[in-house]
This record gives structure tokens, sequence and C-alpha cells, in this order.
């Protein structure tokens, strides 16, 4: 059958995963391997001599020495000093939860070396990044030292402000820098211009990890000044589980040294020392060991939702917590929040789709906006538009005063780039982002010249043909070798994320014994082959799509699923459960 030239039930043209038998047959042979987990390695780059690094993250190599980034020295050093000297120091982060972490995992190392630093994270109304209001709150309290975390790379004009009202300035920070940067005592971004790319990995950080290498340079900046030796050193490895949360939730590549983060943090995470983060888990009724798919859909939009439809300081508030009564009450807060924003975004995302779908699009995006759209879910709905059309989308809310805008990209297209430029040539007043994801603000009356820009530049980057949506299939497989045995040697692959998904995998020529509808729409299967043997198997939210009509008419015809295999633990007795999300006739 020709996958690669046949549209699937779902609408998607199922593409396979391409590697070099020769390295699969090695890497399978070097470390126990089965085939297809060893191809799935090999397709996604991983050279036989990165192999072990891959499969078995581990900090002490993958982490180059802080003082690699540029003016990482010069912020060391300031912070060090305005430790031993006992000066204000003063925080800004972001609404979102990289910079609820980051700015958290700031606040505590400074708690535990005797600094005690506020953190202002500005509501969604007050704008992306560091602002005067806060500088004006900050100066008040007599801070000489401002640290920005996860923003600031391109406030030049509150960050100057900040300076002539006597503050020295360092931004911690991992968005799109411009030619030039800001007049202060530090700017330490993997992303500058002018960054060295000794070590790539570290471009791929989020913000959270740009802080905990600065706390690791600060910290041994305090050890070498002698600032330990009748005191304690804290011990930086308990934080890691913050860098874990921000480094999934902002949905950066999960490679190199970000996987290092991600794996060890999500172990700190299952000890439940952070009582913030335990708070939440009961909260959402997480019981086991948190995956990075608990940190991303289940953890993360929680703190999310403070900063989009409720108080931003929220998310902050909680990891830094210290009693478990207040823990429970911010946790409280934050679920209703996540409640009423499931709400706001589906009110949302109906009128974009209507508005979409009703007006011809001369671009290759999806541009739409709207009066007084909650600022707090345009991401998200950007998000689901782009998942909907398989296009970049941008997504505005017109306010009365100026349109703040919320943007996600498909592969092929940097959408921080793009607002950046949009940026540069006037058309935005603020921007910033990376490769997937961007926010910006512009005048009401620049809307269809930005709309043209957008377009323009997206159809330069990725063509004029209607994009026809692909499915990624990383490997294929028999029913009978889906096995618990099979779904644990997957499971070294995590985690799973930006840059290294959870493995789509294609069962050949299954046929459906049984299939019904149970719960919200979900298609319950379970699946048989002509060698014998049965697999369970669900397709979520499926029922009235072709795939899940196809699913419950089968007439016994045979299949070809695309979907994961996931383990599943009942009772003491761990099974595996194929997850359905497209099929093919056979």
């Amino acid at each position: 059958m020709d996958f690669e030239h046949s549209l699937s039930l779902g609408g998607n043209i199922w593409k396979f995963a391409s590697y070099r038998e020769d390295a699969a047959e090695r890497i399978a042979a070097l470390y126990g391997l089965p085939a297809a987990v060893a191809a799935i390695v090999a397709a996604r780059g991983i050279c036989v001599g990165e192999v072990d690094d891959f499969l078995y993250p581990k900090m002490q190599n993958l982490m180059p020495d802080p003082f690699c980034l540029k003016d990482m020295e010069k912020a060391a050093l300031r912070i060090a000093g305005a430790v031993e000297r006992g000066e204000r120091v003063a925080v800004i982060g972001d609404y979102d939860v990289d910079g609820a972490t980051s700015s958290s995992l700031l606040k505590l190392f400074l708690h535990s070396v005797g600094c005690e630093a506020p953190v202002h994270i500005p509501e969604r109304e007050e704008g992306y990044g560091p602002s005067k209001t806060a500088v004006d709150e900050f100066a008040a309290l007599g801070a000489n030292l401002l640290i920005t975390t996860d923003c600031g790379t391109t406030a030049f004009e509150v960050l100057e402000y900040a300076k002539n009202k006597g503050m020295d300035v360092i931004v911690l920070d991992h968005h799109e820098a411009e030619t030039r940067l800001p007049d202060i005592c530090a700017v330490v971004n993997p992303k500058r211009l002018d960054e060295s790319d000794e070590y790539p990995c570290l471009k791929y950080l989020a913000a959270v990890g740009v802080v905990f290498l600065t706390v690791v340079a600060v910290n041994r900046e305090l050890r070498k000044r002698g600032f330990y030796q009748n005191r304690p050193a804290p011990d930086l490895m308990k934080w890691l589980d913050l860098v874990a949360l921000g480094t999934v939730c902002d949905v950066v590549p999960l490679l190199g040294l970000n996987r290092a983060f991600v794996r060890q943090g999500l172990k700190v995470m299952s000890l439940r020392q952070n009582c913030g983060l335990k708070a939440l888990a009961d909260k959402a009724s997480l019981s086991e060991a948190p995956t990075s798919y608990h940190l991303g859909f289940v953890l993360g939009p929680r703190i999310n939702a403070g900063g989009r439809v409720g108080e931003a300081s929220t998310g902050s508030r909680l990891l830094c917590a210290t009693d478990d009564f207040q823990a429970a009450m911010l946790a409280d807060r934050l679920d209703g929040f996540n409640a009423l924003r499931k709400e706001i975004e589906a009110y949302v995302l109906l009128q974009a789709i209507e508005i979409l779908e009703g007006t011809p699009q001369p671009y290759p995006i999806a541009f739409v906006y709207g009066h007084d759209w909650h600022q707090g879910v345009i991401g998200i709905v950007a998000g689901k538009l782009k998942e909907r059309y398989g296009l970049p989308a941008f997504v505005m809310s017109v306010e009365n005063d100026e349109v703040k805008g919320s943007a996600r990209s498909v592969p092929g297209l940097n959408i921080g780039a793009l607002v950046m430029a949009a940026k540069e040539k006037g058309l935005l007043t603020k921007g910033g982002g990376h490769n997937m994801a961007a926010g910006f603000s512009l005048e009401e009356k620049n809307l269809e010249a930005f709309r043209r820009f957008a377009g323009e530049y997206a159809e330069r980057a990725l063509g004029k043909e209607k994009i026809v949506p692909t499915l990624e299939i990383d490997g294929v497989i028999g029913l009978s070798a889906a096995t618990p045995e099979f779904a644990d040697k997957l499971s070294l692959l995590e985690p799973f994320g930006a840059g290294n998904p959870e493995p789509r995998l294609m069962l050949g020529g299954v046929r459906i014994i049984r299939s019904d509808i149970v719960g919200s729409g979900h298609v319950r299967c379970v699946l048989g082959s002509f060698a014998g043997g049965s697999l369970k198997a669900m397709a979520f939210r499926a029922a009235d799509s072709e795939v899940g009509k196809a699913l419950l008419n089968h007439r016994g015809e045979p299949f070809n699923l695309a979907g994961t295999l996931r383990k599943d633990t009942w009772m003491g007795r761990t099974q595996v459960q194929f997850v359905i999300e497209d099929a093919m006739r056979g």
C-alpha cells in the first residue's frame, strides 16, 4: 500500500521516518534494544556515540561550564556581591509556567543564602516583560539590583528607566534577541546573536534552565569567596523539579541538557518535597510517579491558569509556598482558574473557527482577531487552530488601546523571527518569541498590514501550495510485538516532548474483534490479527469522527492503525493499550 500518497481516514498522509539500517542494527546490538526501538533512535538523528547520553542522560556529562555563556561571569559576580553585602535584590518574571518556575527557582536560591527577593509577575493587562510599574514598585522598596527572568532581552526603554532609578539590571532570558542588547550589567541569553555555537544544546534551554545555570555559577562564586565556611551550602539539585516543569511546559526541545534536566527533575518531583507541587498534584488526583505528560497536561495548565484568567502571581507563590495549608489554598485557587479558563477558551475557539471558515483566507496562515477576547486564552486557541488547519496561527484580542496577540507555528517557519522582523518594520509595538511560539502587540490600524506581512513571510517560508497534514510514523510493529516488555524498552526514550515526541507506531493488518463507545465519545476496541493474540485499544473523543465511525462499523475488514503504545497498570497487573490516532483501511 502506498501510504505516503494515500489519505487516511483522519485526512492525513502518513510519512514514515527514514533511518540508516546499519546504524539501527548497531544500536540494537550495543544496547539490547528491539529493532523497532533502535530504528526510532537512529531516525531521530542520534548517532552511535550519542546513544548513551540520549538513553541515560546525566547532567555531569551534558552540562557545560555555565561561564561559557556571555555575561555569565558578570552576572555571577554581581549577584554574589549583592548576597555578600546584603543588598536588596528584586525579580521580575513572566506570567507563564516558565516565568513562574524561573522566578521561583531564583527566589528560593536567594532565600537559601539569606537574601529575600520580592518577585513581580505582571498581570496580562500590564503586558509581557518588565514594566515601569514594577520598577517603581521595587525602587520604593530600595532595590538596587533588578533581575528579570524569562523576559527583558528587548525591553530597552524599561531597563534604561531602571538604570536611571539607580538599579543595576541583569537579564536571564531565552527569547530571540535583536542585533543590539540593553546597556545594562549583564544579559545572559543563549540566543544572543553574538553567542558561541560551541554548545548548541544551550540554545534549546527554557528560561528556567538559564536561571539554573546562573544559580550554579553564583553558587560556585560564593563558595570561592568562602561564603559557606560558616553556613551550609544549598542543595541545588532539589530544585530540578522546577527546572523540569518549566522546560516541558515551555515546549523547548527535550534534547541534550534538557533531557537530563527533565529526567532528573521527574525523579526529584516524585519525592514530593516541594509542598506547592505536592498540593497541586493532590488537587489534580495525581498519585502515580509524574511523567513529562503530567507536567505538560496536568500540572502546567493549572499553574498557567493564574496568568491566563486569574492572578498571575498565584503560580509563583504556590511554587515558593512554605507550608501545606498555604499550598493547598493556592492549589485550590489555581484549579478553579483552570476550570474557568476551559470555559473561556471554548467560547473564543468557536468564534475563531466561525470567522476563519466563513471568510476566504488569502495566505497560508490562520489569522483571526476578535474584540475583547480574553488575552489569557489566545495562545491556547492559536495552538488549537494550528493543529486543526496545519497552518501557522495568529490569534489577537482587540482591546480599547491596543491589540494583543499570540502565534503558534508549524515546522519550516520560525515564528519568533517573523515577529521580530515585523517589529523592526514598525508593524508591532512589542513582540518576542522563539521558533514555534510568539507573543506580540500592535495598534488596531496596523492589523491588515500585519496580516499581509505575516502571510507573505509565511508564503516565502512554506510555499503557496495547500498544506496537506502529515502524520509522522516512527515505526511499524505487529500486534504480537505490542507487549509490556516492548513498552519498557520504548520508555527508555523518555522524557517525551518537543524535539522528542512520544513514538507513533503503525500496527499493520489488524482486525477489530469488538468495538463500542464509552465515556464522552471514546471508542474502545479489542484488536486481533490472523497470527493470533489480542490487544486493547482506545480512540479518544473519536465517536463522531471518520476514524471512530470506521472502527465502530468495521465489518471485519483489516485496518492499519497509527497511534502510541502505553502501559496500563490495574490492580498490580501491567498490560499494554494502543491509543489510536488515525486509521487506514488495509
